[in-house]
């Protein structure tokens, strides 16, 4: 692996100095002005003070205030005429808070005259609603799609703590944890570097956050299947995968094809996923296992990415408007599935569905789905999950993932749920994910 060999071999060389010359010091000394001039400096140097005392009071008026993150820009309307599916998420995205059940159909009315109809599914909104409003979620979101059209069926936002953080919230991006191990995995088994069920060796407890504690020794190493590793989202076995098995770029490839560093949804108000370039061996690590701060994502993109495995490697474009409608009753756009990108092979996708599907049966998940004598509580339904845990700053508090799609062989629903907790826990992602795929499934 040659990604860092030369990282700790640079070497800064300082630049010789140059003497100032002493000839422009004096250079305007025996300047002189005229008494004409003096009397014009006279006149004008005060108007020139005075408007630069009075600037910064001017600028409160004049300069353009920051739009906060994660919320909807302001832009001139979109033409009904001529609405194209980016289009159409943004008209629906700013008509969304006005949204209401009407006839059976979840519409809301257009700035510009029309409705725009969504395909929200309703029993599975209410349920995570309520849910939040309940348990009192601090910072609550959740976005749910359809793998093969790209349809969105469900978006919440709320907080209990901050009123009005919820506008625009599920369009920002947030620390995506341990989600970023199906990254890892992906860049592994699309290199054919590995399988699913590979034994890997490693040391340090499984949710140690040190990389100098995961190489392997002589003896005495732990070993685990990466499918059962992934399941119960052990950080040395991803850290070592990346980092010494994956490498750098490899990496940031496969990131990228899963849109990171990128727009993959232009015109929608989604804020673009960040994976910054790790500047040696052990932030590899730490990026593979997912605990770099630094890589974030929307619930938007985590419900994606999902929805790519789900769908044998295709990623399709999220559609938040189902159709659209002018002020006349004219349809003027009608939801297509639209394929963004193949980011990985179907043999690839059944190997990561294969590894997700420990997370409910042995992994982080079992407890919310299993009731207490360890029966399912999807008996009918297989689920393929991740999920993904980090401290964060904004808002600040404990970030809890969760990630999946189902039914494993036929998936009609992905989802992402982000809970953010503070001193006191209130809920887990898991239960609301295992929740909503309740109320899905009914």
């Amino acid at each position: 692996m040659q990604d860092f060999k030369d990282i700790d071999n640079k070497r800064r060389r300082r630049g010789a100095g140059t003497a100032k010359g002493q000839e422009g010091r004096n250079a305007f000394k025996n300047l002189q002005e005229s008494r004409p001039q003096k009397r014009r400096l006279k006149i004008i140097l005060p108007i020139v003070a005075l408007i630069l005392a009075s600037f910064p009071i001017l600028s409160l008026f004049g300069s353009p205030r920051p739009k906060p993150a994660g919320s909807i820009a302001k832009t001139p309307p979109v033409p009904l005429s001529r609405v194209d599916n980016w289009g159409a998420f943004r008209l629906a995205a700013e008509a969304y808070p006005n949204a209401s059940e009407q006839g059976g159909t979840f519409s809301a009315p257009l700035a510009q005259g029309g409705t725009v109809v969504y395909a929200i599914n309703e029993p599975m909104q209410r349920r995570v609603e309520k849910l939040m409003k309940e348990y009192q979620v601090p910072y609550g979101l959740f976005v749910a799609l359809e793998p093969k059209t790209g349809r969105i069926l469900a978006t919440v936002s709320h907080s209990t703590l901050q009123p009005g953080w919820e506008k625009g919230a599920c369009y920002n991006v947030y620390p995506m944890a341990s989600l970023f191990k199906i990254i890892t995995a992906t860049a592994a088994l699309e290199e054919k570097k590995v399988s699913a069920d590979t034994p890997f060796a490693f040391n340090g407890r499984l949710t140690s956050e040190n990389p100098k504690y995961w190489r392997v020794r002589a003896r005495g190493n732990q070993e685990m299947p990466l499918s059962i590793a992934m399941g119960k989202s052990v950080n040395p076995v991803f850290g070592r995968l990346a980092g010494e098995v994956v490498g750098r770029d490899p990496l940031l490839l496969y990131a990228g094809r899963y849109g990171f560093n990128q727009n993959i949804f232009p015109g929608s108000p989604v804020v673009p996923s960040t994976a910054p370039a790790p500047g040696s061996v052990d932030e590899l690590m730490r990026m593979g296992a997912g605990l770099d701060h630094d890589v974030k994502g929307s619930p938007f993109h985590a419900a994606a990415i999902m929805a790519t495995v789900a769908n044998g490697g295709v990623m399709m474009a999220p559609s938040l408007a189902n159709e659209i409608r002018d002020a006349k009753g004219t349809l003027v756009y009608s939801h297509k599935p639209q394929a963004l990108r193949t980011v990985f092979t179907p043999e690839t996708a059944a190997s990561l569905a294969h590894m997700l599907s420990t997370t409910v049966k042995t992994g982080t998940s079992r407890r919310a789905f299993h009731d207490r004598r360890g029966r399912p509580m999807l008996a009918s339904v297989s689920v393929a999950a991740k999920t993904g845990s980090i401290d964060g700053d904004d808002p600040a508090g404990h970030y809890s993932w969760f990630a999946a799609y189902a039914p494993m062989e036929d998936p009609q629903i992905a989802l992402a749920v982000l809970v953010i907790n503070q001193h006191k826990w209130r809920i887990k992602a898991t239960s609301v994910g295992e929740q909503a795929l309740e109320a899905f499934f009914r």
